[in-house]
C-alpha cells in the first residue's frame, strides 16, 4: 500500500461550515485487527450494544406480516367451510365443494399483485415520510385489507381485501430491510437483516398452526380466526416502531443533523458527541455529499453506468429477488397442502406444519453464518443444495405411486432438505444483499424496484402454478414434474451468484460503495479484506479525490489496483 496511506494518523475529514467534508489526505485508522469472527458487544463508552441490536432487530417483526399473510391462504383454501362458503358444489371434490382453477390462481396470486405496487409505493413513502413512519402507515393499509378479508363472504370482496393487505405487505417488505440496513452496526448487519427472513418463516409457521387448529370448525370462524389474528401483528409492529429511532442516514439525507446524531447515538449505544458517532456521521455525510455532487436522482439514474456502477447494482438487486422466487420455494408455501394431499399423504396439514418448522429452524444457521461465512459463498452453496434436492424430489415423485408410503416419506424428506437449504441461504440473504449494495441517493428507489421484482415473480409463479400442475384442457399437468423446472432455475442461481454477487461481509454501507467503485465482483472478497485491514472510510475517499490520479492510493484508484485485478464485472 502506498506510504501516504499507511503513514496517516487516526482522523477523519473535517467538516466545513456548510456541513460538507473538506478534502484532505486519505485516512487509514490504525486499529488493532479483530479476530476473524469477533463481535464487539461493547461501545467505546463501555455501554453494552445489546439493547441497540435488539431495538433494530425488532423491526424484523414486519416479516411476520409477510410470512403469515403468505402462509395462511394454502390451508384456508383447503378448509371445508371456506370451500362451502366461497366455492361451488363439486361431487368429485373431497369436501363436496371446490373453486375453479382461475379462482384458485386469483385468490392466491392477487396478494402479490398488491405487494408489487406496495413495494413501488415504498420509495416515495420512505423518502417523504421516513422509514419509520412509512412502516407505520403500511400497517394501517394492511389492517384495512385484513378487515375486508375477515368480513368477506364471496370471492370478489375477499380478493379486494387481499389486494389491500398486499399493498401493506409490499411497503413493509421494502422499508423494513432498508431501515435495518441503515441502522444496524456493520459487523452484525447481515444477521440483523436476516432476522427479517426469520420473522417471515415464523409467520408461515404460525399460519400453518392456526389454520390446522381451526380447519374443522363448522362455522365462519374456521377462516375468520386465522385471518383476523393479523390485526394483532400489525398493531405490535406499528406500536413498536413508535419507540424506535428514525434511520440516521435518512435524517442526514434530509439535513436534520442533530436528530441524526441522536439517532446514531441510540443505534451505536454511544453519546451523540462521541468519537464513534462523529466518525460514522462523517462517513455518511461524505458519501452523501459525493452523491449530491452528481445531482438529483431519478429512477433512470438507477440504471446509469459510471464510477458508482448504479446499473450493475440495481440489476443485481432486481435479479437477485427474481431468482429467489424462481427457486420454487413458494410452490411449497402456496400449494404445499394441496400438493401433499394429491401425493397421497394422509395428513397434509401436519406435513405443512413440519415443512414450516424446518423453514424456521434452518433460518437460524443462516442468521449465524451470514456475518461469518459471508454472502457470496452461502448463496452459491445454497443454490447447489436446492438444485440437487429438487431434481431428486421430481425423480422420486414420478417413480412412486400414491400408495407407496416409503416413497412418500422419501419425497417429504427431500422437500424438507430443499427447504433447509433455502432457509439458511437464499431466504435471508436476498434481503441482506439488497439492503446493503445500493448507494444512499438511490437506495429507496433501488430497494423498491428490487422488492417489486420479488413480488412480480411471486405473482407470476403463484398465478401460473395451478395451470402448470393441474390436469385438464389448457393446463400443463406437470404435477410433481414441476420440480424439474425449479431444479433447472436453481442451476441459473449458481451461475448468477458466482458472477454477480460481491462479498460485503463486515463492511459499512459506505465501504460497500467504495468496493463497487474500485473492485471487480470476482476480486471483491480480497478487496473487502483490504478495506477492513486498512480501515478505509468514505471520508478517506473524499481526501483521495483531491489528489492527482497518479498519486491516489492503489486501493482507492480502480485504474491502478494493487492486486492487479482492475476489470469490472
Amino acid at each position: 500500500m502506498a506510504s501516504h496511506l499507511t503513514d496517516e494518523k487516526n482522523s477523519i475529514s473535517s467538516m466545513d461550515k456548510t456541513g460538507s467534508p473538506q478534502h484532505q489526505q486519505p485516512v487509514v485508522r490504525s486499529q488493532p485487527a479483530k479476530g476473524k469472527y469477533a463481535m464487539d458487544l461493547s461501545a467505546a463508552s463501555g455501554k453494552s450494544k445489546v439493547p441497540a441490536i435488539l431495538m433494530v432487530t425488532f423491526a424484523a417483526f414486519g416479516g411476520l406480516l409477510f410470512g403469515y399473510d403468505t402462509g395462511y391462504i394454502s390451508g384456508v383454501k383447503a378448509m371445508p367451510y371456506w370451500l362451502q362458503s366461497f366455492g361451488s358444489p363439486d361431487a368429485t371434490a373431497v369436501s363436496g365443494y371446490s373453486i375453479t382453477t382461475s379462482q384458485d390462481s386469483l385468490v392466491t396470486s392477487i396478494l402479490s399483485a398488491g405487494t408489487f405496487f406496495g413495494a413501488l409505493l415504498a420509495f416515495p413513502l420512505g423518502d417523504l415520510a421516513g422509514r419509520k413512519l412509512g412502516i407505520q402507515l403500511a400497517c394501517i393499509v394492511f389492517s384495512i385489507g385484513v378487515a375486508l378479508q375477515t368480513a368477506a363472504t364471496k370471492i370478489p370482496l375477499f380478493v379486494v381485501g387481499r389486494v389491500f393487505a398486499g399493498l401493506g405487505v409490499g411497503m413493509v417488505s421494502c422499508l423494513v430491510p432498508m431501515y435495518q440496513s441503515e441502522c444496524a452496526p456493520k459487523w452484525i448487519r447481515g444477521g440483523i437483516v436476516a432476522c427479517y427472513q426469520w420473522a417471515i418463516t415464523i409467520g408461515l409457521l404460525l399460519a400453518a398452526i392456526v389454520v390446522n387448529a381451526t380447519k374443522n370448525h363448522d362455522s365462519a370462524s374456521a377462516y375468520r380466526i386465522p385471518i383476523g389474528i393479523q390485526f394483532v401483528w400489525a398493531a405490535i409492529l406499528a406500536g413498536g416502531m413508535a419507540l424506535l429511532p428514525e434511520s440516521p442516514r435518512y435524517l442526514i439525507m434530509k439535513g436534520r443533523d442533530e436528530a441524526a446524531r441522536r439517532s446514531l447515538g441510540r443505534v451505536l449505544t454511544a453519546d451523540a458527541d462521541s468519537t464513534e458517532v462523529n466518525e460514522e456521521f462523517a462517513d455518511i455525510t461524505a458519501a452523501l455529499q459525493h452523491e449530491r455532487e452528481i445531482g438529483a436522482t431519478s429512477y433512470l439514474d438507477c440504471f446509469r453506468s459510471g464510477e458508482g456502477r448504479n446499473a450493475l447494482r440495481s440489476l443485481t438487486g432486481i435479479f437477485l429477488q427474481a431468482m429467489q422466487q424462481l427457486t420454487g420455494i413458494n410452490f411449497i408455501f402456496y400449494y404445499g397442502t394441496t400438493f401433499f394431499q394429491r401425493s397421497g399423504i394422509s395428513n397434509p396439514f401436519l406435513i405443512t406444519i413440519a415443512t414450516n418448522v424446518v423453514n424456521v429452524g434452518m433460518t437460524v444457521p443462516g442468521i449465524l453464518l451470514v456475518d461469518r461465512a459471508g454472502r457470496r459463498w452461502l448463496l452459491i452453496y445454497g443454490a447447489i443444495g436446492m438444485c440437487v434436492c429438487e431434481y431428486l424430489v421430481a425423480i422420486v415423485g414420478v417413480t412412486i405411486s400414491t400408495s407407496n408410503e416409503a416413497g412418500q416419506k422419501v419425497l417429504v424428506a427431500f422437500v424438507c432438505i430443499y427447504i433447509a437449504h433455502f432457509a439458511a441461504t437464499w431466504g435471508p440473504l436476498a434481503w441482506v444483499v439488497c439492503g446493503e449494495i445500493f448507494p444512499l441517493a438511490i437506495r429507496a428507489k433501488a430497494m423498491s424496484m428490487s422488492t417489486a421484482s420479488n413480488w412480480l415473480w411471486n405473482f407470476g409463479i403463484g398465478y401460473a402454478t395451478p395451470y402448470l400442475v393441474d390436469s385438464g384442457p389448457g393446463k400443463a399437468g406437470l404435477g410433481v414434474k414441476v420440480f424439474f423446472l425449479w431444479g433447472s432455475t436453481c442451476l441459473l442461481c449458481i451461475v448468477y451468484a458466482f458472477f454477480l454477487i460481491p462479498e460485503t461481509k463486515g463492511l459499512s454501507l459506505e465501504q460497500v460503495d467504495i468496493l463497487y467503485r474500485n473492485s471487480s465482483i470476482l476480486n471483491s472478497n480480497k478487496y473487502r479484506r483490504q478495506l477492513i485491514q486498512q480501515d478505509v472510510h468514505a471520508a478517506d475517499v473524499e481526501g483521495a479525490a483531491a489528489l492527482p490520479e497518479d498519486k491516489r492510493p492503489a486501493l482507492l484508484n480502480p485504474t491502478k489496483s494493487n492486486t492487479g485485478e482492475v476489470e469490472h464485472i
